[in-house]
């Protein structure tokens, strides 16, 4: 069986390794590959991974014998389905890998608001407070999060591993979930999107990216919260309007973003977001924890075993079977 990987570099940039993959097969490794490359490379696999490229109807004609792709990620909008399924190929994804890690970087840039500790630390390596008449000095309000609220959208597995966090600095959370109706933690308020955004100081997104909720998070909802209140988004990009989240920013609407995901990634070089009032920007990383990416690859090899015996596990569509 051989088995190509299309884009394994930012899974593993060699720090995690590949465990018993290569011996599962005809095994051959490629860091990136472009559109044009993909068929060239993958036309005799049975198995396909992919992080990022991605593999559109076209390309499921130039892979005759393809059938499973494996994708090395939660988020599986990089396959196209539809053709998967007309061509009888098993996608499969990696869908609980992350879940402390995501967690981890919402609260991460929760804490950079309430602290800005990077900020003071940049100050210091300057040279401030050597120069300091003041044994101490802060350019922002300290805040204390204990009492505050922090609405979280989307209250799946990352959802409430973030309302964890929440409940041990003492905050109050509240939360809204299309399909849960009464919260499984204790303490946590379910309730609906606008009561979210209305009383939080902190709203937090870990909600899917549909078709229906492109671009949700827009003016109107901006418009109801606290002048206050940060918006954080460890989720996708696109479910922000940036457009309206730009122009609130800068009209102090709301007190700031939190982003580890934009609409196109990597981001344009003039993207005005780069320059948009207290706006913190990560590069996509809140699921690169060495541990997370060491289980995305545990995950993904059990994937793979699971295919091989005839039982496959993480499946996201229905393909024909031929």
């Amino acid at each position: 069986m051989k088995i190509v990987i299309l884009d394994g570099y930012t899974t593993n940039p060699g720090d995690v390794g590949w465990g018993e993959l290569p011996g599962l097969g005809d095994c051959t490794i490629h860091d990136y590959s472009k559109t044009n490359q993909i068929i060239e490379r993958a036309k005799d696999a049975e198995v396909v991974l992919t992080n990022k490229t991605i593999i559109g109807k076209e390309i499921f004609k130039g892979l005759p014998k393809l059938k499973m792709i494996s994708v090395l990620a939660t988020g599986y909008n990089i396959v196209d389905v539809e053709a998967a399924n007309e061509a009888g190929v098993v996608v499969s994804n990696v869908p609980t890998y992350g879940t402390n890690s995501v967690a981890q970087m919402a609260f991460a840039h929760i804490l950079e608001f309430a602290q800005h500790v990077g900020y003071h630390s940049e100050t210091v390596r300057n040279g401030r407070w050597s120069k300091s008449r003041d044994f101490c000095y802060w350019d922002f309000p300290m805040v204390e999060l204990s009492g505050l609220t922090v609405g979280i959208v989307g209250f799946g597995r990352i959802g409430q591993a973030t309302a964890k966090i929440a409940l041990g600095f003492g905050m109050k959370v509240i939360a809204c979930d299309p399909v849960i109706t009464k919260s499984p933690l204790e303490d946590v308020r379910i309730t609906n999107l606008e009561i979210v955004f209305k009383e939080s100081d902190f709203v937090s997104l870990h909600c899917n990216l549909t078709a229906e909720n492109k671009g949700f998070v827009n003016k109107q909802l901006f418009a109801t919260m606290k002048k206050t209140a940060y918006l954080i988004n460890t989720s996708r990009g696109p479910l922000i309007n940036e457009a309206d989240l730009l122009e609130v920013l800068n009209k102090g609407v709301i007190a700031g973003a939190g982003l580890d995901v934009v609409t196109v990634e990597p981001p344009a070089a003039d993207d005005p977001l780069h320059k948009a009032k207290n706006c913190q920007i990560t590069p996509h990383i809140s699921w690169a924890t060495t541990a997370a990416r060491k289980r995305l690859v545990d995950i993904t090899i059990g994937n793979i075993k699971a295919y091989i015996s005839g039982r496959p596990v993480n499946i996201v569509n229905n393909p024909v079977r031929k």
